[in-house]
């Protein structure tokens, strides 16, 4: 019986602990000034349907995609090589070395 009576009272404090843990935390958000997002943040038109797109430019000339397919062929080749070369003989200067290919990681 004392240890039922024990529990139940150790019960009965964690839930007071936590009721008041909950409350300062609930009171702590009402008693911030109820802000309206409408009014902070400014309207600026969407850009979604563009009017005024730029022409195309040399950047965007289209590319064939066997061009992109072989320099991204050419770079997996390139990783793979120092891969290899790296579980062949693990240094930490080969580990961070960049390799060979043109495109960016």
């Amino acid at each position: 019986m004392e240890m039922f009576l024990m529990v139940l009272c150790m019960s009965m404090f964690g839930l007071a602990v936590t009721a008041i843990a909950f409350g300062a935390a609930v009171r702590g958000e009402r008693s911030r000034p109820d802000v309206k997002l409408a009014d902070k943040l400014p309207l600026v038109p969407s850009h979604f349907f563009r009017q005024d797109a730029l022409p195309p430019t040399a950047a965007s000339v289209r590319v064939p995609i066997e061009v992109l397919l072989l320099q991204l062929e050419r770079h997996v080749r390139l990783e793979q090589a120092a891969a290899e070369a790296f579980l062949d003989s693990p240094t930490p200067d080969s580990l961070n070395s960049r390799t060979k290919s043109p495109l960016v990681h």
